[in-house]
């Protein structure tokens, strides 16, 4: 029998045993087992009070008799069996904030290295090229955030420092933000007009997709730089072809891609000015701890409440 189960799937290919050793550095007192195979998996939830992995079948859900909480280990959740999980009056959880730090990083230093011609650079060291070229300074621009979650707020921390003009889009601009202007989504061209540098990070749904189109890139300045490291599909692929083939901005770094993976004969490829990463950004060596921490201090809290509610990340189901 186990009190927690670490399901078998790894994260960006680091050895789910990692996360098992986080999980009981911080709750010794635990039994914390991970499902190897899809047989320990069935044999473990049955009795498993957490249940930890990036997914769970409903068929899973359905034998765990005695789970109290399936605790995430992504940001995202819409791909779980969310009434599953609620007809069974188990809590939820995410791996909300794991991400914020690195992806912040990768975000800020795409800006920097377009700001300070790093892709040139490294083009004139690969043709053996000793010539100057010009940059821009970083200061002094207009930085634009789309989404001030986790991610997004983590991205506008990291800008301190760098005499910059912050401005965030939100879906409930009246709530403010840590920017220096706060805009609604349907305020999208107000925050984009005379802007730098465009970071997305909000999460896909109806009102994002294809948030930002063709209209939406005819509005920024020509020299803008767009960094998506939120979804694919916020951004309208053929809309920044055609936006690149035109010089209507200035480049754009991409950790996400619509259709994603990209196709090995996509034109975003040949852009000299397109940098492409993987979904990448979310690496970090420190995920397993930091995922960790989450899940451990929603433990301590029902240990000391009896209740499985008011989780740090929770769901509402």
């Amino acid at each position: 029998m186990a009190d927690i189960v670490v399901m078998r799937y790894d994260v960006h290919g680091m050895p789910v045993d990692q996360y098992a050793t986080a999980l009981r550095d911080r709750l010794p007192e635990w039994d914390i087992t991970v499902a190897e195979t899809p047989d320990a998996e069935r044999d473990l939830i049955a009795e498993a009070t957490v249940l930890t992995g990036n997914d769970v079948s409903p068929k899973l859900v359905d034998a765990a008799d005695a789970l109290e909480l399936f605790a995430g280990t992504y940001a995202g959740y819409d791909h779980l069996p969310l009434s599953e999980l609620a007809d069974r009056d188990i809590a939820l959880t995410t791996a909300s904030g794991v991400h914020g730090p690195n992806v912040a990083e990768n975000v800020v230093g795409s800006w920097l290295a377009f700001a300070r011609g790093f892709f040139t650079a490294r083009r004139h060291q690969r043709e053996g090229v000793w010539q100057s070229f010009h940059t821009d300074d970083f200061a002094g621009s207009r930085v634009c955030v789309v989404g001030l979650g986790e991610i997004g707020q983590a991205i506008v921390d990291r800008l301190q420092g760098f005499d910059v003009e912050t401005v965030g889009v939100r879906y409930s601009p009246e709530k403010g933000g840590p920017t220096d202007e706060v805009y609604g989504f349907d305020e999208i061209h107000e925050a984009v007009a005379d802007t730098e540098y465009v970071g997305l990070a909000c999460p896909l749904t109806d009102e994002t997709h294809h948030l930002v189109d063709e209209a939406v890139f005819d509005t920024m300045p020509p020299e803008a730089v767009l960094t998506n490291v939120a979804r694919g599909p916020v951004v309208d692929t053929d809309a920044l072809v055609s936006a690149l083939q035109r010089n209507h901005i200035g480049g754009a770094a991409l950790d996400v891609t619509d259709p994603e993976p990209l196709p090995g004969d996509h034109p975003l490829w040949d852009f000299e000015n397109v940098l492409i990463t993987p979904h990448n950004a979310g690496h970090t060596p420190s995920y397993y701890d930091r995922l960790a921490d989450i899940v451990a201090e929603n433990v301590r809290q029902a240990e000391r409440t009896g209740e499985w509610d008011g989780l740090r990340n929770q769901i509402e189901l």
